[in-house]
């Protein structure tokens, strides 16, 4: 069965391109093939069908869960996030495992932790300084990491924290410089020659990482604590529909999956959306009027009620989305898309990046405007920043929340501007889309 249009290019040309330039790859394909299109992106350059129709999509998100499994793309990560990650199940495991990790992160266990986000955000930028020029992104993966450590994992401060901070800080920044991703997109380069190649230093902090984990674990453990309410207390607590808990190996790997999927992500909207508050005109504006609005030390869950502030959060993820296509799915068997019949191994992929700049649903899709999104409501097949069906990510409470807690913090005790008025452009992170240069901003005097 013939696959949609694409690149006539060889697979190896279009892997690369994938890699150093995916947005002008995308922007091009979408102008010239349409709605669908096919790209030999994948692991050994398999073909992918490209989808940006909201109703194909909604398709693909709708299906039952047996007709697709997880993507031959979502295999690149494993050597980060483990055998046992939610992201590389399929079937009935798949939905056991996801029964087990939603309950934690369900909206009333998010809303425990406002204090505990506004408290790191403040801690983080206590000791900053009039006229002091910093690097955005740097400073919101500092905190979006101390989130992860006290929310998720639990982690008190000492020995144990300091090191698992280090070596779990060094893990993310290597993974986002191209030359280091490149590990990940060829499995062929995964050899350790030695202590000093490039993979054998992927072990050796992997290793570090799994003693530190294993150790936290198995104390916690021994030591359990029904009244705790961070996600790994939460988790020791779960239990299937046949009673069977989580197992340590299940734990540790879900644990480094919480941490890729929902440190960087977070750190970089976060660093796109004080860009673009204080980019735009009239922005920062609404946003510290909404704010004020509220008094001194306003209760965090107010903040994430507000209109404009979750508007401004959604209208980031929606011009700078993190990934560009949803977890690729491969059909189990023959599967019809807006009247195209697929041959079981084919894989789709909803395209994020694409879908979010429809003009047709987007007006002037190049512009941040937050009005759109109090001006309408958008399907979950129009916008998707966290994608969609069973295998929508299970942060798509904790992010926006996080979001909005440490954007109101700085605006309301910060002054800051753009160090440089230049246009930041988008590039690739690793597996994701960050800020070129991370965003240079400057600390104010508050008038």
């Amino acid at each position: 069965m013939k696959l949609p249009q694409g690149p006539k290019t060889p697979g190896i040309v279009q892997l690369f391109q994938w890699i150093a330039d995916p947005l002008r790859l995308m922007d091009d394909c979408a102008q010239r093939y349409g709605e669908m299109f096919t790209l030999r992106v994948g692991t050994n350059c398999r073909p992918i069908v490209f989808l940006t129709n909201p109703q194909a999509i909604k398709e693909v998100f709708t299906a039952d869960y047996k007709q697709f499994a997880s993507g031959h793309a979502n295999e690149l990560a494993r050597p980060l996030v483990g055998q046992n990650s939610l992201m590389l199940m399929d079937g009935d495991r798949h939905k056991r495992e996801r029964q087990l990790l939603l309950p934690p992160f369900h909206g009333e266990n998010i809303r425990s932790y406002g204090e505990l986000i506004r408290n790191i955000t403040l801690a983080v930028t206590k000791d900053w300084q009039i006229g002091q020029t910093f690097i955005v992104r740097d400073v919101m993966q500092e905190i979006t990491l101390q989130v992860i450590l006290r929310a998720v994992f639990g982690l008190e401060e000492g020995e144990r924290d300091r090191k698992l901070r280090h070596l779990l800080s060094e893990m993310l920044d290597n993974i986002s410089s191209p030359l280091n991703s490149a590990l990940l997109f060829f499995p062929q380069l995964q050899k350790d020659l030695g202590a000093w190649s490039p993979w054998s230093k992927f072990l050796r902090r992997q290793s570090q990482i799994t003693e530190l984990l294993m150790a936290e674990i198995q104390e916690r453990r021994a030591n359990f604590d029904p009244s705790r309410k961070d996600i790994l207390s939460l988790l020791m607590s779960a239990k299937d529909e046949a009673g069977n808990p989580m197992t340590d190996a299940e734990l540790h790997d879900e644990l480094l999956t919480l941490l890729v999927a929902g440190h960087e992500t977070t750190a970089t909207s976060l660093a796109w959306a004080l860009y673009s508050i204080h980019h735009v005109p009239g922005v920062l504006e609404k946003l510290l009027h909404e704010i004020d609005s509220l008094g001194e030390n306003p209760d965090p869950n107010l903040i994430a009620k507000l209109p404009y502030l979750t508007a401004v959060c959604n209208e980031t993820l929606r011009i700078y989305p993190i990934l560009f296509i949803t977890f690729g799915r491969v059909a189990q068997s023959p599967v019809k898309i807006m009247a195209k019949e697929f041959e079981p191994g084919t894989s789709l992929a909803p395209c994020i990046y694409l879908t979010h700049r429809r003009k047709d649903l987007y007006p002037e899709p190049e512009k941040f405007k937050p009005e759109r999104f109090l001006e309408r409501q958008f399907s979950p097949y129009e916008f998707f920043p966290f994608g969609g069906g069973t295998r929508r990510c299970i942060g798509i409470a904790l992010a926006p929340y996080e979001m909005k807690i440490v954007l109101a913090t700085i605006l309301a005790n910060w002054q800051l501007s753009l160090a440089d008025k230049t246009p930041v452009k988008p590039i690739r992170r690793g597996f994701t889309l960050g800020p070129k240069g991370g965003v240079r901003m400057v600390i104010k005097n508050k008038n």
